[in-house]
């Protein structure tokens, strides 16, 4: 079949098997690690690359109303994501008002290493995205999470808490990082790119493969730990909230004019569950939400998902727009 074999063809790569390899040796309990040390140093690297070949990308094309289009879009899917996995999980599963709030919240942000998996992705099948995606990756961590504080306050208990400052938000690390390595990229432009470009292009795939091993070490041993936590409702929800969240997005890309290239990684955006910025802020807004949840949810669940299917479906369904 011309659409299996296409499906197939997309998982057939390098960074996504390298993922399964990590999610194997977790399910057979292997001794298999990766230093805590090494993999924060490629996170670091791999939100420096992306974000600095972004910037790049974006000083070669200019600023353009398709920018801000697609910028607009982003935003608006992450405030609205997580009303619907809030209604969702209410009628899916017994999680009272404050847990749904909480894991909604997860759902409408985004995982950065799903996006930076869908871009290594593209390059690999020899497609091109438009470099301002990544500022669009950018703009969509914080929209979802005050979504999911006015869904805590307005139908939960709203935590115990008076909310999460701003300046936490986005003074977050991830968001830092990739952000200012935009900038750089983009006001550097060329001269810029010539002088790292050993750096930030060469070793890319290489360091991506040994990241996504540690993070399906990480998946696969959260969710054999976390598994008692997981009701079938919550597990169908892990599923099924990343398609529809991207079939949004694809909606909506298709609406604006997106490329394919860039409307694929607008639905890995709006598939995708945080497990770094949205857990750091729930913990401070909603400390009465149970962490072993969404952290099981968004971490062993749909992150496996996206990477292992996910991704080519959704690259096989942008193709089709």
């Amino acid at each position: 079949m011309p659409i299996l074999d296409t499906l197939v063809g997309n998982l057939m790569v390098p960074t996504i098997l390298f993922f399964v390899l990590g999610l194997v040796a977790a399910v057979v309990r292997s001794d298999l690690s990766i230093p805590e040390g090494a993999a924060k140093f490629m996170s670091l690297y791999l939100l420096l690359a992306i974000g600095f070949k972004g910037g790049h990308s974006l000083a070669q094309n200019g600023l353009e109303p398709q920018v801000f289009a697609a910028l607009g879009a982003g935003v608006g899917l992450s405030f609205l994501v997580p009303f619907l996995a809030y209604g969702l999980l209410r009628g899916m599963t017994r999680l009272d008002p404050l847990n749904a709030a909480a894991v909604a919240g997860h759902y409408g942000s985004i995982s950065i290493v799903t996006f930076v998996a869908a871009s290594s992705l593209l390059e690999l099948t020899g497609m091109t995205s438009d470099g301002y995606m990544v500022a669009v990756a950018a703009a969509m961590e914080v929209p979802a999470i005050l979504s999911a504080l006015w869904i805590a306050h307005r139908f939960g208990t709203g935590g115990g808490s008076g909310g999460v400052p701003l300046r936490e938000l986005f003074a977050n690390g991830s968001i830092v990082l990739l952000a200012g390595a935009f900038l750089i990229g983009a006001l550097t432009q060329d001269r810029g790119m010539e002088m790292i470009a050993p750096f930030v292009v060469t070793p890319f795939t290489g360091i991506l493969c040994l990241f996504l091993l540690d993070m399906g070490l990480n998946a696969g041993r959260s969710l054999l730990r976390n598994r008692h936590m997981l009701s079938a409702g919550l597990f169908g929800f892990g599923l099924l909230m990343p398609v529809i969240g991207a079939v949004l997005a694809l909606g909506l890309g298709g609406l604006i004019g997106l490329q394919t290239g860039s409307l694929f990684l607008l639905m890995v955006l709006s598939a995708s569950a945080s497990y770094i910025a949205v857990p750091a802020a729930m913990k401070i807004a909603l400390p009465q939400a149970e962490a072993g949840i969404y952290l099981t949810l968004s971490l062993g669940v749909t992150f496996p998902f996206n990477i292992t299917v996910g991704l080519p479906l959704y690259l096989w369904l942008a193709g089709l727009v």
